[in-house]
């Protein structure tokens, strides 16, 4: 099901909860919602459909969709000052992002997974991991 865009600061300001399986339909719904809006959005963390689950979604080359249950960043390298806009948020900000990082997360499955990112898929990823702790650029 596509959901409404969060918008609420405070929602948005709290650190999420881990996820479990009974979880797997929020990432249906927040894959189908990322889906709806690729045409001006990349990534999204469940707390921009106003769940608070450690759940993001991202999209690669408007074809391949990552999903990732309870994703922590593991390693990061080469650190970089950027902008970034955000659907939840009006206006673009300044954030810290790392070129190269490592992050563990579970898919569809709860299999875990250990994968390597660079470039614009890492600083996305790096984003949504922020919305799940709570923190707003």
């Amino acid at each position: 099901m596509i959901r409404p865009i969060n918008k609420d600061i405070t929602l948005l300001s709290q650190k999420s909860e881990p996820a479990t399986e009974k979880d797997l339909p929020v990432l249906l719904d927040l894959v189908e919602t990322l889906n709806a809006n690729s045409d001006r959005c990349v990534g999204m963390a469940a707390n921009m459909i106003g769940v608070n689950k450690r759940i993001i979604a991202i999209r690669i080359q408007q074809q391949l969709t990552i999903p990732m249950i309870n994703p922590v960043i593991t390693k990061r390298a080469r650190p970089y000052d950027t902008e970034e806009g955000c659907l939840s948020l009006e206006g673009v900000r300044p954030a810290k992002r790392y070129d190269s990082i490592e992050v563990e997360y579970f898919d569809y499955s709860f299999k875990k997974h250990r994968d390597s990112f660079t470039g614009f898929a890492a600083q996305v990823i790096q984003h949504e991991i922020d919305h799940c702790d709570g923190i707003i650029i």
